[in-house]
Parts: C-alpha cells; sequence; structure tokens
C-alpha cells in the first residue's frame, strides 16, 4: 500500500479524487493539505473536512496558503475557474457543515513533517495550486528527495484552460509551479492534454449510479454541479466532464495506466501574458519531469468505480452497524 498526502483545492474533481483514495486498496490517504483555488481557502478546508466525515474517513485535514507566492487572490473566480465548480466548491452536493475542525498548523510544515518521518515511502499528490508544496520545499530543499515522489495534476502540453496558454493550477501560482518543477528531483507531471480524455461518459454514469448514497448524495450532485465542458475534440458536456484530478491518485495507484516520458518542462513566470505556459523538451539531457502523455481510460476507470463501490460497500456496513447499536 502507498501512503499519500493530497494537497488540493475541493473542487469537484478532487472530491472525487479523496474519495478514490480512500477507496483504492493499493493507496493509504495519510493527510489531507488544503489551498485556495477552486474555491477560497476557507471553502476548500471545510469541504475537505466534510468529504472526510461523509465518507467515515479519520484523515487529518491541514489547511495552508490563501494566496500565491507572489501575494493578491489565489481563487477560481480571479485565476479562472470561477463558476465550474459551484458555490461552494462542491457543485450541487450539500453535505452537512463539518463537525470536526482542521488539525493545527501549516499545511507546508505538515508536509515537510510526514514526509520526513518515512523518507521514501511518501508521494505528494499535487491536485490543486503547489503555493503549498513550494513553501514546503522552500522550508526543507531536502523534501524532494525524501518523497517517494511528487505527482503534480497540472500544466498542459498544448493549450491551457485558465488561459490560452495555461492550465489553471500552474497559472494560479507559476512562481510556485516553477520552484516545485526545479526541486532538483524529477516530478511527474499529469497535464491536461492527458486529463481532458478521462471524462464521465454515459457508461461511467451508468456504472456510478448502483453505488448508493455515496453516489446519490455527492457524486451525482456534485457533477450535476460541475461546469467543466472544455473538450479536445469539441463535443464538451456531451463527452461527459473531465475528471483531471482524478488522474494523479490513478496514476500513483497504478502506473502502468499511463505512458510518462522525461522531459525538461519550463514554467513561464516572466511574462504576464502567457505565465504559467508549461513548455517540455523531451529531448533534454537533463530532465526534470516525468510528463504523462497518455493514459487508459477505460482500465483507469474500471479501477476508479471499484474503489468507489469498495468505499460504498464500507460505508452501508457502517450505517448498518449504527442501525444496529441503535436498536440494541
Amino acid at each position: 500500500m502507498l501512503r499519500i498526502v493530497l494537497d488540493c483545492d475541493p473542487g469537484v474533481d478532487d472530491a472525487w479524487a479523496i474519495l478514490h483514495a480512500l477507496g483504492d486498496p493499493g493507496l493509504e490517504l495519510a493527510g489531507i493539505t488544503t489551498v485556495a483555488g477552486n474555491a477560497g481557502l476557507g471553502a476548500t478546508t471545510a469541504n475537505a473536512l466534510r468529504l472526510c466525515e461523509f465518507a467515515g474517513a479519520d484523515v487529518p485535514v491541514v489547511a495552508g496558503n490563501a494566496v500565491p507566492l507572489g501575494g493578491g487572490p489565489l481563487t477560481g473566480d480571479v485565476a479562472g475557474a470561477g463558476g465550474v465548480h459551484g458555490a461552494g466548491g462542491l457543485g450541487e452536493a450539500r453535505l452537512p457543515a463539518p463537525v470536526t475542525r482542521p488539525r493545527d498548523g501549516h499545511a507546508a510544515d505538515f508536509l515537510v513533517e510526514t514526509v520526513g518521518a518515512a523518507p521514501g515511502e511518501v508521494t505528494i499528490v499535487a491536485t490543486g495550486p503547489l503555493t503549498n508544496v513550494a513553501l514546503a520545499l522552500r522550508r526543507r530543499p531536502a523534501l524532494a528527495e525524501e518523497a517517494r515522489d511528487v505527482v503534480v495534476m497540472g500544466g498542459s502540453l498544448g493549450a491551457g484552460n485558465a488561459t490560452p496558454y495555461a492550465e489553471f493550477n500552474i497559472a494560479a501560482d507559476p512562481e510556485a509551479a516553477a520552484l516545485v518543477f526545479a526541486a532538483g528531483r524529477p516530478v511527474t507531471m499529469v497535464g491536461l492534454d492527458v486529463t481532458l480524455r478521462f471524462r464521465t461518459g454515459a457508461g461511467v454514469l451508468e456504472r456510478v449510479r448502483r453505488l448508493g448514497p455515496l453516489a446519490r448524495d455527492l457524486l451525482l450532485p456534485a457533477l450535476a454541479g460541475y461546469r467543466d465542458d472544455q473538450a479536445p475534440d469539441g463535443s464538451g458536456a456531451a463527452a461527459g466532464r473531465p475528471m483531471h484530478d482524478v488522474c494523479a491518485t490513478a496514476l500513483v495507484a497504478d502506473p502502468g495506466l499511463f505512458r510518462c516520458r522525461p522531459a525538461r518542462v519550463h514554467v513561464e513566470t516572466a511574462d504576464p501574458v502567457t505565465a504559467g505556459r508549461t513548455v517540455a523538451d523531451f529531448g533534454a539531457a537533463d530532465p526534470n519531469a516525468r510528463v504523462a502523455e497518455a493514459l487508459d481510460a477505460g482500465a483507469a476507470w474500471d479501477r476508479v468505480l471499484a474503489a468507489y463501490a469498495r468505499l460504498a460497500s464500507r460505508m452501508a456496513a457502517r450505517g448498518d452497524a449504527a442501525g444496529q447499536a441503535g436498536r440494541s
């Protein structure tokens, strides 16, 4: 079982990624760190807490940065994702307010402490702006070597979705992204050109609908309020919504689902027009990344949906046990 810390900004696709991590038998979710991005930091942190409570998972949640390294706003409304994830970040899902509170401290310190306590064992999976990861690397440059891997859902080998040039997570804090890619140890990049091909089409939705309360109360209403219609072939919503962030957890769970190649990835920070653009040189002698070029979407969905089914079964068993306790 691979231990991961998920640094995220829930977000509908982040929520689907968290649930995948909770249900996949090959993954142990050691913690969730939150950053502003798809919504403000208060909302992303509350969403992470309510998702764990809904799933019955005892996972530490630690809040991180509300602003990028250079200051200023770090939210979807400003950086390009406004309205994509609904008013609260979870589409049309209406989970109760969280009862638990985030753990004290900053996300960057949690990343440093968790990875440092078990060198070579913990993978950082970043599915939001990279501010927290960059701050952690500033505080402990050895973190890049101590982590088993750093997997980034972000960037694009083609057009962006926040601007014509840049994918949202990188555009939200280009300086942080540049720092992470320059950390001295290759990161794994799953970019927009790949994640746009991992979509909730009709066959996926048919299988999701069998998942009881997990589908009825969370997965489906979250999806109903998710407005990401971009598709590489112009088909838009008809092809299903892209679950970008689930690609990152799926890659950690089964790297064989993806084809990756080493490359030197440059993050543009100087030009305000193209800030956040990622350019990959696959012929470079000094690669700083393994870049995903393709995925087996069908096999990846099989794995993810099996994880959801496993989580749904655990939730049902917990509900049955609670009901029996109440009758005794």
